[in-house]
């Protein structure tokens, strides 16, 4: 066996692959969409036939890697611009808890059981279903928890305003999905915002509603 040949190959495949994922973009491995773990595993698996099989010309092995950093920053560019594209790719939250109470429905949809549930509870530091103001699956798979009050927890009947943390405008679109969870309409959120001077929706870069009632609005390129 030549090893001084596998060595060399190694550390061939090893820069390559640190510079193909530097290209692909920053972001942590429990935030993988399904796209960019897909791509994770074809190239690791291509980087060990390689430093396997010590017969196979390398541009095997590179030429393979560099269509699938193509293919997936081709995707992510396009995902930007293309909002049911990021759909299919990412996925988007689900709501698993609402205010206390959980959506067996949304959890059907998601495949998703009570002992997963209770784990990713008990992970965040939550012994009781009913202090979870809302939970949310995200599209990496983690579950996101807002607790409730102290107040709420104390004094079941009381409940104070609190809003589901969707943006309602994302790159100047409308989320009217969003918006029907909170019981309101795409032709409220354009008067409020017409009050506070945003005239143009497709100037804002992302706009959500805070507990207060006040809305953060984020314009597109604003320095």
């Amino acid at each position: 066996m030549d090893y001084s040949t596998i060595i060399l190959r190694t550390l061939l495949i090893y820069f390559i692959i640190l510079v193909v994922l530097r290209f692909m973009g920053k972001r942590e491995i429990g935030q993988l969409s399904v796209l960019d773990f897909v791509v994770s595993i074809m190239i690791a698996e291509l980087a060990v036939i390689s430093i396997e099989n010590i017969r196979t010309p390398m541009m095997n092995t590179i030429v393979p890697i560099l269509v699938l950093c193509v293919i997936q920053i081709t995707l992510a560019w396009v995902s930007l611009k293309s909002e049911n594209l990021r759909k299919m790719i990412d996925g988007k939250p689900s709501v698993l808890i609402n205010k206390g109470k959980i959506d067996e429905d949304e959890m059907r949809k998601q495949r998703y059981n009570f002992d997963d549930l209770m784990i990713q509870l008990r992970q965040s530091n939550i012994r009781n279903v009913s202090d979870v103001e809302f939970a949310i699956l995200e599209p990496s798979g983690k579950l996101s928890v807002l607790e409730k009050t102290e107040k709420e927890k104390q004094y079941p009947s009381y409940e104070e305003k609190v809003n589901l943390p969707l943006p309602l405008i994302l790159d100047g679109k409308v989320q009217s999905e969003h918006l029907e969870r909170i019981n309101k309409t795409p032709l409220w959120l354009r008067q409020e915002l017409r009050k506070l001077g945003y005239r143009d929706i497709k100037k804002i870069s992302f706009c959500s509603l805070n507990d207060n009632q006040t809305f953060f609005v984020d314009l597109k390129d604003e320095k």
